[in-house]
């Protein structure tokens, strides 16, 4: 895993880089991101780059560490996550890892731990942590990923690295996934309903999906303040549960994006199978206008997320787009 593998985080890779050139690598680092974004990745990539011999600060991925450490079975590596029957990661693991650290590597510079989701530590491994975390044995590197760096104890937070992932733009993950060998056409319907994240795209179903984004393209074309009922009917019709919403929003950001990239001139959009619909919300709008409900909808996302009404927060969200 070379860091050129990583896409859509060029500002941490280069900062991993440049500590891997200069020697200073933390002991602890708290990778925070939705799951499918890219932090599992990154860590591997850190992890490979700091045992390859070959490179100064990447991985030349053909030596015997760089090959282990592709096929999973480096020694000097160790992954902890919850056992396959329990919610949360027990402090016998954590003390597990701790004996581990405390010897000599086998092979590596160093020996590795990788936890997650740190986040699912119990309160007594989350405190058998903190020891170590203060007292890390020999040069030993922990690497923590979470979704919620908030969910876990300020003193954790304090003694790592905090390094923050965003979601993975729709054409960061359509490219991902095309990587995967998924065609282009499907990896373009998946990505703008990804919410960032390779993991929840492949989990998608195409079908269902293609089916639900007409729906949404029908309602959208509906909407008209003078007939309000298209405002309430609508919100009716494609409300649902809060992630079934979010969800549905990521669609609705897609086409507007994508609207104002044929308003500003630019003919590449993500929903290539949807161009006559998108150009006709393109049309339907000023750029501006365009552009002032991109931002509508990424106001009702996150207040959906702050656990808003899904309901009333799509009735007052089509109520703005049916302003013309």
């Amino acid at each position: 895993m070379a860091f050129a593998d990583i896409l859509g985080h060029e500002r941490i890779v280069e900062v991993l880089r440049r500590s891997l050139r200069t020697g200073k690598i933390a002991h602890a680092y708290l990778y925070e991101g939705n799951s499918g974004c890219g932090r599992k990745k990154t860590a591997l990539a850190l992890i490979q780059a700091l045992f390859c011999r070959a490179l100064p600060d990447d991985a030349c991925g053909v030596c015997p560490s760089c090959r282990k450490i592709t096929a999973g079975n480096h020694g000097d590596i160790h992954i902890i996550e919850p056992l396959q029957d329990k919610r949360d990661i027990s402090i016998e693991q954590l003390r597990a890892m701790q004996r581990e650290l405390s010897l000599r590597p086998y092979e590596a510079p160093r020996k590795v731990c990788m936890i997650e989701p740190a986040e699912r530590m119990s309160v007594n491994a989350a405190n058998s942590l903190l020891k170590t975390l203060e007292e890390p044995p020999g040069n030993a590197l922990i690497i923590l990923l979470t979704e919620n760096a908030g969910m876990l104890l300020p003193t954790i937070r304090s003694r790592c690295q905090l390094m923050r992932f965003s979601h993975l733009s729709p054409e960061h993950v359509r490219t991902l996934l095309e990587k995967t060998g998924i065609d282009p056409g499907t990896a373009s319907l998946l990505a703008p309903m990804s919410g960032g994240s390779v993991q929840q795209a492949l989990g998608l179903d195409n079908e269902a999906l293609s089916a639900r984004r007409e729906v949404v393209l029908s309602a959208l074309a509906r909407l008209d303040i003078n007939q309000i009922a298209t405002v309430f009917d609508s919100s009716e019709e494609l409300s649902g549960n809060r992630d079934e919403t979010l969800e549905l929003l990521d669609m609705m950001l897609s086409f507007f994006r994508d609207a104002v990239h044929l308003a500003a001139g630019s003919s590449e959009i993500l929903n290539q199978n949807a161009r006559p619909a998108i150009e006709a919300i393109s049309r339907r709008r000023s750029l501006t206008r365009n552009l002032e409900l991109l931002g509508n909808i990424h106001e009702t996302r996150r207040a959906v997320q702050r656990n808003a009404n899904s309901k009333l927060a799509l009735d007052h969200l089509f109520m703005n787009i049916a302003v013309v």
